[in-house]
């Protein structure tokens, strides 16, 4: 049985953390900048957990 290829598009975008969640960068900080408060910038930086809903999915793509 060859091994399995761990998704490229995944660990781009997603790492897990030492406890074992799913940590997305957060979205809306691309562009159209200009209108977003300074605080509001500030709080988009960094990573967050990702919805329960979709853990596992993204859990085995980055495992695989």
């Amino acid at each position: 049985m060859p091994k399995m290829k761990t998704k490229k598009c995944a660990t781009k975008r997603m790492k897990m953390s030492a406890t074992g969640k799913v940590m997305r960068s957060q979205g809306g900080k691309a562009h159209l900048n200009n209108g977003k408060t300074r605080a509001r910038k500030r709080n988009l930086r960094g990573r967050t957990v990702t919805d329960s809903t979709v853990t596992k999915t993204y859990a085995r793509a980055l495992q695989a």
